[in-house]
């Protein structure tokens, strides 16, 4: 059994294969963009820009995969995960600027004929090696990103994927020139920068959604409920909230349990709900889980009532009028629907007769009733 802990693990291996496409993006960057000025491909020079932007997104992933672990701390309670996302953002715009200026100098050159390039036959040979190249990158990252649960990761396989379809199109573009069309590879050029501008949108807009919180969708939403809606000691289930952090999933949820069990009860009900939503996803970091003894949607609040201790002050002077009363101190307080229902627990010890007791009793609940807010009441020999 290995000690390392997860999110080293997981930096690791977001690490190792950021450094494998960093490597590989370098070399290939440079063999398409010697190769496209040598072979007279403008196409070539895109793509080649493309890849140099790649190498910058795999050394923003690496910054981003080392601070998005790091523990959570006094300032960031609930972790470091956010960076990773907003690198993404950063890398989403690094794209759209690359594929902003390709598109611009495409244009220039094929609204001037005289300065459109006439690629060489050896820039097919470079366009096919980037294919290769990019497509192999996907499926070594891919993998990874899926094994360790990484968005970032995800973004960069996804990444070399659209390396791949501008190669192609750039290799198409090629073919065409070489075959008679000299505008094909300013097309081609253009083409590519519409298609690194989507990808790099797409990484920009599902980021963003998850900076705003978004979360899961209706049908992920109602499997979760449903997972914890028949647990003993539910009563219902409602309010289910989410959002993403980074990799990770949190979420709140309000369930309602026995309006008169213990808080202990209470308390352990929550714990089986928390677990079992846990066990439902295993990207659920963490769940809030808020027990009601009644439906908050439908009753009345109770907000306005008094606690326990302004409560109490106000019954000591209700009960100083009941001879035998006071003192009393085991008064239990439920507070449903607006109104506060008390159960007084009295010792039969202290009462020479049966009557006594219940005319006790009988005292007790008619002076309680006459506080504000007070409900039913009632009283308990034991």
């Amino acid at each position: 059994m290995s000690d390392t802990h997860p999110s080293e693990e997981r930096y690791r291996t977001t690490r190792r294969v950021t450094l494998v496409g960093a490597a590989t993006n370098a070399s290939l960057a440079t063999a398409q963009v010697v190769g496209g000025f040598l072979a007279q491909s403008q196409a070539l020079i895109a793509d080649g820009v493309h890849t140099l932007s790649d190498l910058l997104s795999d050394f923003m992933v690496l910054f981003a995969a080392r601070k998005a672990n790091a523990p959570a701390d006094d300032n960031h309670p609930y972790g470091h995960a956010r960076i990773e996302t907003l690198a993404t953002v950063i890398v989403g715009l690094a794209l759209i600027g690359v594929a902003l200026g390709i598109a611009l100098d495409a244009f220039r050159r094929l609204q001037s004929p005289e300065e459109l390039l006439s690629p060489a036959p050896a820039a097919l040979a470079l366009a096919a090696l980037a294919i290769i190249s990019k497509e192999g990158l996907y499926h070594y990252t891919v993998r990874a990103a899926r094994r360790i649960d990484s968005s970032l990761l995800h973004a960069n396989a996804w990444h070399h994927r659209s390396d791949v379809v501008s190669s192609l199109v750039v290799l198409v573009g090629i073919g065409a020139t070489l075959a008679g069309f000299a505008f094909m590879d300013a097309v081609a050029a253009v083409l590519v920068a519409l298609l690194i501008s989507l990808m790099g949108a797409k990484l920009i807009w599902n980021s963003v959604s998850e900076l705003i919180d978004t979360g899961v969708g209706p049908e992920e939403q109602q499997q979760m409920l449903d997972s914890v809606r028949h647990l003993d000691g539910i009563h219902g289930v409602h309010e289910l909230r989410t959002r993403r952090m980074g990799s990770a999933l949190l979420a709140d949820v309000h369930i309602m349990v026995g309006p008169r069990i213990s808080v202990s009860e209470g308390h352990r009900i929550s714990e089986s709900v928390a677990k079992t939503l846990r066990q439902s996803r295993p990207e659920l970091r963490e769940v809030l889980v808020h027990v009601d003894p009644e439906d908050d949607r439908t009753h009345a609040p109770s907000s306005h009532l008094p606690c326990r201790s302004e409560l109490m002050r106000q019954l000591n002077l209700q009960w100083q009028s009941v001879p035998g009363a006071l003192p009393l101190d085991n008064v239990v307080l439920h507070y449903l629907d607006g109104r506060i229902h008390l159960e007084l627990h009295l010792s039969p010890e202290n009462f020479e007769t049966l009557e006594g007791a219940r005319a006790l009793a009988r005292q007790l609940t008619r002076v309680t009733r006459e506080v504000k807010g007070v409900g039913e009441v009632i009283v308990y020999f034991r």
